[in-house]
């Protein structure tokens, strides 16, 4: 089992997307990575982490663990903003530790 946190940017970038259906399957899979269920999941650099999910854009949401329990939820973005999307998680896990 992990507490999962999620920044106000996390939030913003999930309520803003548009297709209900997406935010839907994106809720789904945060609700199973509190049950200790991480499903596919890569590094990206310094830290943070991918969930990858391979519907519709190929969307990512992007996070840092601390300890065994605790997942930070940093960002998200798809296929297509990759590379600029891991930039901004990696600041804002930075910003977290100052």
């Amino acid at each position: 089992m992990y507490i999962v946190k999620r920044t106000a940017e996390f939030d913003a970038w999930l309520h803003g997307i548009k297709d209900h259906g997406a935010r839907l399957r994106l809720a789904r899979r945060l609700d199973k990575a509190q049950r200790g269920v991480l499903g596919d999941v890569k590094p990206v650099g310094q830290g943070v982490m991918e969930m990858r999910e391979f519907f519709g854009p190929g969307w990512r949401m992007y996070f840092v663990q601390r300890n065994d329990v605790l997942i930070v939820m940093l960002g998200g973005g798809d296929k297509s903003t990759q590379s600029a999307d891991i930039s901004k998680a990696i600041q804002l896990m930075h910003q977290l530790e100052d």
